[in-house]
């Protein structure tokens, strides 16, 4: 369902990331680790189609990304790291939008609406601006715009950034229960987050992939993961 091929981004010499190889099947929800500046992001929105790739291609629900943007974009669901919102408008009005431009209407529409407002936890807030919400809220204004259309793959990027420890426990298992059947590729810094949620882990280093296997391989929770992260990553620190 998410599939990178030789994925590559250069800027002059500099290699943002380089011959990323991975793939994701249904079902699973796999961990996209590494250190600030190991090309995460970068990786991400080349994924997404945010970002074209000097080399390589990517593949979401098997459209090519490159080739069929608007096909891949009907079955993906987008996070990024500080994604863009209307401040003016309300969770309401902006995620109706999102619907819209989505072509979805009436009865559909409505009822992922208030699908996303409840697993998000965006009723308190539902009608209040969102440039007056705090950061957590914002965050999750930005979890439901990914969720909405029910889309079969999600790539976030730090989803649980922001939030308090209530909201990041509802997130968790809001993606455990969407990993049941849908394809989930999840960013974040929190290593225990990914036990909590991953079954599989792929990490880079300085643009490139040092590792790619299981949550148990990476190493048991707390300590042993923490080491196992900085032995792989110890070049990019």
């Amino acid at each position: 369902m998410i599939e990178a091929v030789g994925l590559s981004k250069f800027y002059g010499d500099f290699a943002a990331a380089r011959d990323i190889a991975f793939s994701v099947p249904r079902g699973q929800v796999c961990a996209f680790l590494g250190p600030n500046g190991a090309g995460k992001s970068t990786t991400m929105k080349m994924l997404t189609g945010f970002l074209s790739p000097s080399e390589g291609r990517a593949r979401i629900g098997g459209f090519d990304v490159g080739v069929d943007r608007l096909r891949a974009a009907e079955v993906l669901g987008y996070l990024p790291e500080n994604g863009p919102l209307y401040q003016e408008m309300t969770p309401q009005s902006f995620l109706k939008y999102v619907g819209q431009t989505r072509l979805m209407k009436g009865e559909v529409l409505q009822s992922r609406l208030e699908y996303v407002a409840e697993s998000c936890g965006l009723s308190d807030v539902w009608g209040k601006a969102i440039g007056k919400l705090s950061r957590g809220y914002r965050q999750r204004v930005g979890m439901a715009q990914a969720l909405l259309h029910d889309p079969e793959v999600l790539i976030l990027d730090e989803p649980t950034s922001g939030l308090d420890p209530n909201q990041v426990h509802g997130v968790r298992e809001l993606i455990l229960q969407l990993g049941e059947t849908k394809t989930v590729l999840l960013s974040t810094h929190i290593l225990q987050e990914v036990y909590a949620v991953c079954s599989r882990v792929v990490l880079i280093s300085e643009g490139r992939l040092v590792f790619d296997g299981s949550r148990d391989e990476l190493g048991d929770e707390g300590q042993a993961m923490e080491e196992k992260f900085r032995s792989l990553t110890a070049t990019a620190i």
